[in-house]
């Protein structure tokens, strides 16, 4: 949840610690992303409701999500994708899909949801606008949906 919600990379989400939660500003900081950047995205209200139960459950000290055999280390980029695995396997979907899907997922209901494409780009960690337009194919249909600004007021000619 907290990869899709946020946009995040699967090493950008183990990497958190839980002093990169903000929720008095309802973002996130995400350390070292590519290119070593550092930047803030989106804390989802529902995920956040759902990191404090964790929260409260599991008690992180460091890292928000260490490793259970290594408690000082976070979790390991395979023990994700292992466990995003096999839920998708449980929850029955046959699609293929990979944690890095979530990621393409949040930004392509962004952009058909209204997001512009600079904002996403930002959110996302994007160096170049370029890596950001993939998901201008994956919407064609918010695209196509734009008014004219002649059709915004239209003048009347009557």
């Amino acid at each position: 949840m907290t990869i899709y919600s946020a946009g995040l990379r699967v090493s950008e989400a183990i990497n958190l610690k839980v002093s990169d939660i903000d929720s008095e500003n309802m973002r996130i900081f995400v350390r070292s992303g590519k290119g070593d950047k550092d930047r803030y995205t989106i804390l989802s209200h529902t995920t956040l409701k759902l990191l404090r139960k964790y929260y409260i459950a599991f008690r992180p000290t460091n890292w928000l999500f260490p490793s259970l055999s290594y408690p000082k280390n976070h979790l390991s980029v395979r023990s994700v994708q292992q466990a995003f695995h096999s839920s998708r396997i449980k929850a029955g979907i046959i699609k293929p899909a990979t944690v890095h899907t979530l990621r393409h997922s949040f930004a392509t209901h962004l952009l058909i949801n209204g997001t512009n494409l600079f904002t996403i780009k930002t959110l996302l960690g994007h160096k170049s606008i370029q890596s950001t337009m993939v998901y201008l194919h994956l919407a064609p249909t918010r695209i196509l949906s734009v008014v004219s600004p002649l059709d915004l007021e239209v003048p009347d000619f009557e």
